[in-house]
């Protein structure tokens, strides 16, 4: 069984390159992280459904997951993981439980935040999350777990996929737009990479034209930053594949050469 994950989606093109892309590359089991679709920030409903209806059994968010308010009106009814460390009442879930029978699997996915310079005051441990998530979703008979790490730290990624190994079979870290190099397979079993990168315009500062953030370097104005318009987009992510018992057994990344273009 072969698992896709990509990076974070940032802004339209890059949403309607994943979209063409998922034509020709769809595997068993499709995952993204989907908070930066929208302008790059957050995501609205019809993104979301287009989304799935491209074949993504399930999508993950982070601290912008909020940025579009219409999120409220349909994330309790969506396949959005949000991040399962928001505080208690938050609307939406920190974890979903996929069914596929003809697979013989019930693969569940999780989705926190960091906390390490992360400045969301609110957030509850992301370790003691997954312990909480990793139980729901075993009572519920998930046989396979995946974990999203949408964090700034790469320490906190590195540690909590070490406590986790051997009880999910990955852990992707998101959120700082740049692919990393170690995937791996940990001592326990568990796939991990530090950073899937993102699906976006290629020559950017992580999807944001550099004109936009330029001058919000050089003044430390906070002006808001604007999607790059190149029309090349690079594909971002890691194909993993598991066996007949859902153990890792490889993970690959899809390097950023992957260029779609989108006019």
């Amino acid at each position: 069984m072969e698992l896709l994950f990509l990076g974070d989606i940032v802004g339209d093109k890059s949403f309607r390159a994943v979209i063409h892309f998922m034509e020709t590359n769809k595997l068993d089991i499709n995952f993204a992280n989907i908070e930066n679709v929208a302008g790059g920030f957050g995501i609205t409903q019809n993104h979301y459904q287009q989304l799935i209806n491209a074949g993504f059994d399930a999508v993950t968010g982070g601290n912008h997951i909020w940025d579009k308010k219409e999120v409220f009106n349909f994330i309790a009814q969506s396949k959005i993981a949000r991040p399962y460390n928001f505080p208690k009442g938050v609307p939406g879930k920190g974890c979903h439980l996929i069914n596929r029978p003809e697979l013989g699997l019930k693969i569940g996915l999780i989705n926190v935040l960091g906390r390490v310079f992360m400045n969301i005051v609110s957030l509850s441990c992301p370790f003691r999350a997954c312990d909480e998530a990793i139980e729901e979703l075993k009572a519920q008979g998930a046989n396979l777990i995946i974990v999203d790490m949408h964090a700034e730290a790469t320490a906190e990624k590195i540690t909590l996929a070490t406590y986790l190994d051997g009880r999910v079979g990955a852990v992707v870290g998101t959120h700082t737009h740049i692919p990393t190099a170690d995937a791996t397979i940990l001592p326990k079993g568990t796939a991990y990479i530090t950073d899937l990168g993102a699906c976006m315009s290629v020559n950017s500062m992580l999807g944001m034209s550099y004109d936009s953030t330029i001058n919000r370097f050089l003044t430390g104005i906070p002006t808001r930053m604007e999607i790059d318009k190149n029309p090349d987009i690079q594909i971002n992510g890691v194909k993993i594949e598991f066996n007949n018992m859902f153990k890792a057994v490889s993970i690959k990344r899809i390097e950023n050469n992957n260029l779609i273009k989108v006019n």
